[in-house]
């Protein structure tokens, strides 16, 4: 590429990023399953538009004091969501800029309701063999501590994904590297608050 063509990219990057800036007025909230790269994207995202981020699930483990494998243990999935959903909306009264939210957030209504209503919703997505091997092995996942997670990223791949599509925009962040999905996370984010 030429420096004259760089140079004219990193002007329309900036004036997109620019434009997001100007026309944002609600938070915007990544859903998505387990390893679809909410936390990773969400941070760069609020870096590229100088706005904060927060993760709904380190706010949730603050307020409870333990892991939230340690919480569906002692309390159950319920407990959880409840917590879950008033975290959520909490950050969103705040107006925390960039949110990512665990991967059953929309399970429940309230808080799917909350996300579609109240904000801009990005839902980031892969195929199951992508989200597996991003998500393999690692203990801080509750719902993956069994004989067959990938069949369980299956399962509520199947159970969650009709919820996920009611999201404002959708990413698919199977291919290529992190910064070519925050570019089209943010060609599609400037073109959604053109509308």
């Amino acid at each position: 590429m030429k420096k004259h063509d760089q140079s004219q990219n990193a002007s329309k990057a900036g004036e997109k990023l620019q434009n997001i800036r100007q026309h944002l007025t609600k938070p915007v909230v990544l859903v998505g399953l387990m390893g679809a790269g909410k936390t990773q994207l969400g941070r760069m995202l609020a870096a590229a538009l100088e706005k904060p981020f927060v993760d709904s699930d380190d706010e949730i483990v603050n307020a409870a004091g333990m892991p939230i494998a340690d919480i569906f243990e002692k309390f159950g999935e319920p407990y959880f969501r409840d917590g879950e959903r008033r975290v959520i909306k909490r950050l969103m009264d705040e107006n925390a800029a960039v949110i990512a939210t665990g991967g059953g957030a929309v399970t429940s209504t309230e808080t799917a309701d909350l996300i579609w209503r109240d904000a801009v919703s990005i839902w980031l997505h892969a195929d199951v063999d992508t989200l597996y091997k991003r998500t393999a092995g690692n203990k801080k996942r509750p719902l993956l501590n069994n004989d067959n997670p990938k069949g369980v990223l299956k399962n509520l791949a199947e159970k969650r994904n009709p919820i996920y599509k009611k999201a404002d925009i959708a990413i698919n962040t199977a291919q290529g590297n992190l910064r070519e999905i925050l570019d089209v996370m943010i060609d599609e984010l400037d073109r959604y608050l053109e509308q």
